[in-house]
């Protein structure tokens, strides 16, 4: 196994050889990952419902000597996970290739949206495609600081496709009304990526408990929020940068907006019909020439 691999990617190419047991204990992990591994070998092998030899067969099937060196690997990539703007500038300036940042930020950028979608899970994407398009549900939208206008896009063009989509400001005195509205089945689209904000997790927690099923969005680290989460989907971020990219995000927003457009045709075509006659009616854009 190559250990060079991000953690989640060597536990998603092992499954298949997996035995039964190794599989739950892995599966358990990536579900709650980074954060199941963190702790001791016996809380884990208990959270998985495994035995602790389960864990250390697991570890040393991944190329590590035994769990601690497991966890050591984990920490250090949390710590990468967490470093700050700065940080990032830094990594990424020393010892750079001798090309122009064009054609180093297009390859890092390329190199995220394979890798996202090579693991993106086609039933969860699937499953995430048809909440979002339930009539019945209404729809609810948020992100953090940076996340924020991944949220205001989705909102803005579920709209047209779909009724009941609101987009939860990203003021916080606006989050408390909006809850209050929530009901049992309504969905929130949750976007949250490294450093993990706070409020996003305080608001994933208290949808889940006003029954809504949360549907996250996030890098491949998994943020907090997913412990609420009934369906999770995880980017490839890193850019040469200060700042992660978002084009992952932004494709898997249009591609799960494809996805329900697909599904609500019957009253989306209507509704983007009459949306075009008001915008003929006000003259909201202009006339080619």
């Amino acid at each position: 196994m190559n250990a060079r691999l991000p953690l989640d990617e060597q536990l998603r190419t092992a499954l298949p050889d997996l035995t039964r047991a190794e599989r739950q204990l892995a599966t358990h992990v990536l579900s709650h990952y980074p954060v199941a591994a963190l702790g001791s070998i016996t809380i884990l092998a208990k959270a998985a419902q495994v035995s602790t030899p389960t864990v250390v067969r697991l570890a040393q099937k991944l190329g590590y000597k035994g769990y601690p060196d497991f966890q050591a690997a984990l920490r250090g990539e949390v710590e990468a996970m967490l470093v700050s703007p700065i940080a990032k500038h830094d990594r990424w300036a020393g010892g750079v290739p001798e090309t122009h940042i064009l054609n180093r930020f297009a390859d890092a950028v390329v190199a995220n949206l394979q890798a996202t979608l090579g693991q993106i899970d086609h039933a969860e994407f699937d499953a995430a495609a048809l909440l979002l398009a339930d009539p019945a549900r209404h729809v609810f939208a948020m992100g953090g600081r940076i996340t924020h206008s991944m949220a205001d896009y989705f909102t803005s063009l579920m709209t047209i496709v779909r009724p009941q989509v609101t987009l939860l400001s990203d003021s916080s005195s606006t989050w408390q009304p909006a809850l209050l509205d929530m009901q049992p089945g309504d969905v929130l689209l949750v976007f949250d990526i490294r450093r993990y904000e706070n409020a996003v997790l305080q608001v994933a927690e208290m949808a889940k408990e006003r029954g809504a099923e949360i549907v996250l969005i996030t890098d491949r680290w998994i943020s907090p929020a997913s412990a609420h989460a009934r369906h999770t989907l995880a980017c490839h971020i890193e850019a040469p940068s200060a700042w992660d990219s978002n084009v992952s995000l932004m494709v898997l927003v249009e591609t799960l907006l494809a996805a329900v457009q697909d599904l609500t045709w019957d009253v989306t075509e209507g509704r983007m019909k009459r949306l075009e006659e008001l915008y003929a009616r006000t003259r909201f854009f202009r006339r080619h020439r």
